[in-house]
């Protein structure tokens, strides 16, 4: 990653980061990266930037095509449910059969390729919640790279929760994999756990820094996160350093270059004939990476077993309420991460829940008694019930 970066590069990052004019940002972004050394440390930096100028380049040519009467695709989905998860792959792999046969989505399934030209949502029901489901247009080698409509579909798996990478067994589907995972790299999409993730929140003036470290800071202390954040013109921020993380990690993390994103595979076209060898292949090849699930869309086979997989694949947990004056909990559940604490309910709840916590109730089958009278830093569970009492 990027290292010694001159301070007149650091201070044009800034200012391109600060606005929020299209025009403004992309000449901002022309002179970062003319600011920027070319050596092997900055060659991801470099390409990342081109990447965001290629975008930007598209965004503001698809609003001066608006302002003449022109309409293009809409590529935002706004996200509804207990998560989004955006289904990538290449042409003719199934996406729009399977988007149909889950979520029961009005999709044009045709023979014919490219068929998807702009994003089509459904929701699919998981026991008593509903997963947000979006057919992306497909993937191809060059994508990344502003190809069609390649950006604006990674784009989409950038602001996801998680991912579906769809193959088909009737063809190579390592082949396939292997495009979509290169696509991915190249927009700087993880789809394997990082070993460290650091997030930047940038807030108001006068808040000042505060870093969290949620695991080990490798080569560096807190004193060098702080001035490498403050070189770059950081200084009201709160700082969240997840696993065990290097300088350059947080370096990386300035430039939002690289999301993680958690992803299952799912082989369609399991009724055919050689598919069941074809897919012995592509789990040798993935070697437990990912969970891989059969399917046939025409028959139904395997589709049931796609909602347990997401939902354990997205690392999240539901928590029902209950109001101290009631008997029954919620019938909504609130959704949370993986490791949540009372704490981050009751803020998720309302602002007031926080600030005037007295202490909560948590009925758990993981508890060895029921109910039980805990802290805000007591870590809840998958379909834990809680009930919170203010002062």
């Amino acid at each position: 990653m990027p290292t010694n970066l001159p301070a007149e590069a650091k201070k044009k990052w800034d200012e391109a980061s600060s606005t929020r004019n299209p025009k403004q940002k992309l000449q901002l972004l022309q002179e970062f990266l003319s600011l920027v050394p070319k050596h092997k440390g900055t060659e991801k930096l470099r390409a990342q930037v081109k990447t965001k100028m290629a975008t930007l380049r598209r965004e503001i040519e698809e609003k001066s095509h608006r302002k003449v009467g022109a309409r293009g695709p809409s590529f935002f989905i706004e996200k509804e449910g207990a998560a989004q998860i955006v289904i990538l792959g290449q042409t003719k792999v199934g996406r729009s059969s399977l988007l149909t046969s889950v979520t029961h989505a009005k999709v044009e399934v045709s023979h014919y390729p490219f068929t998807t030209l702009e994003p089509v949502p459904g929701m699919l029901p998981f026991e008593d919640i509903q997963i947000q489901m979006i057919e992306a247009p497909a993937l191809f080698d060059g994508a990344a790279e502003g190809k069609a409509w390649g950006q604006q579909a990674l784009a989409l798996a950038r602001n996801a929760d998680g991912l579906v990478l769809m193959v088909a067994l009737d063809e190579n589907p390592g082949e396939q994999l292997a495009i979509i995972s290169s696509e991915l790299e190249k927009a700087r999409i993880l789809v394997r756990k990082p070993s460290a993730r650091v997030e930047i929140e940038r807030k108001h003036m006068g808040v000042g820094l505060r870093i969290v470290v949620i695991g080990n800071l490798i080569d560096c202390t807190l004193k060098d996160v702080e001035n490498l954040l403050k070189s770059y013109r950081i200084s009201n921020a709160v700082v969240k350093i997840h696993g065990d993380a290097k300088l350059d990690d947080v370096e990386d993390s300035i430039f939002e270059s690289a999301v993680f994103r958690p992803a299952i595979i799912v082989a369609n076209k399991f009724d055919i004939k050689g598919a069941a060898a074809s897919l012995s292949r592509l789990k040798r090849l993935v070697s437990g990476q990912f969970s891989v699930i059969p399917v046939s869309c025409r028959t139904g086979f395997g589709l049931k077993k796609l909602g347990t997989e997401l939902f354990k694949s997205l690392e999240i947990i539901r928590i029902y309420t209950k109001e101290p004056s009631t008997r029954e909990p919620s019938a909504s559940p609130f959704i949370l991460k993986k490791g949540s604490t009372v704490e981050e309910l009751a803020k998720q709840i309302h602002s007031d829940f926080f600030k005037y916590f007295s202490y909560a109730r948590v009925w758990s089958k993981h508890l060895k008694f029921s109910p039980q009278k805990v802290g805000l830093s007591f870590a809840l569970r998958d379909k834990d019930v809680v009930e919170i009492h203010v002062r």
